[in-house]
């Protein structure tokens, strides 16, 4: 699991390239893992021009919704697989689940070193949750 600590006022999407490029995905084959994924998914936060160019210059199909004060400009409408789309609600849940830890919902911590070990400890609770059933 991959979590990138920001400052609280700054927007997501900021972080986005430094993100994707920490991405491994292991597979089932000996061999170094691939470091791209076919699609992302992301809300109309996601909806940038920058972001749309680093996924196409990266061979990467967007599946983000325009934003409304997108809709109508050049190029038109961008149409977007709602089944893929309907796949990120796994992030959605995770985030809850982690937000089910107080101390990572509210953020008690001041340095972001700190707040990053209280989400890396989060997790390891939500699997071991997961893994005594």
């Amino acid at each position: 699991m991959l979590a990138l600590v920001t400052a609280g006022q700054a927007h997501e999407s900021k972080s986005f390239e430094p993100l994707l490029d920490a991405v491994r995905i292991p597979q089932d084959r000996p061999g170094r893992p691939r470091t791209r994924p076919c699609a992302v998914a992301g809300d109309r936060g996601y909806s940038f021009r920058r972001i749309r160019r680093w996924l196409h210059r990266h061979k990467i199909q967007p599946v983000i919704p325009q934003r409304r004060d997108q809709e109508g400009r050049k190029g038109g409408t961008r149409s977007f697989d709602p089944d893929v789309y309907r796949g990120r609600n796994v992030v959605e849940r995770c985030v809850g689940w982690l937000k089910e830890c107080r101390r990572v919902a509210t953020r008690f911590e001041k340095l972001a070193v700190n707040f990053a070990a209280m989400v890396d400890l989060a997790i390891v609770q939500r699997l071991l949750r997961v893994l005594t059933r």
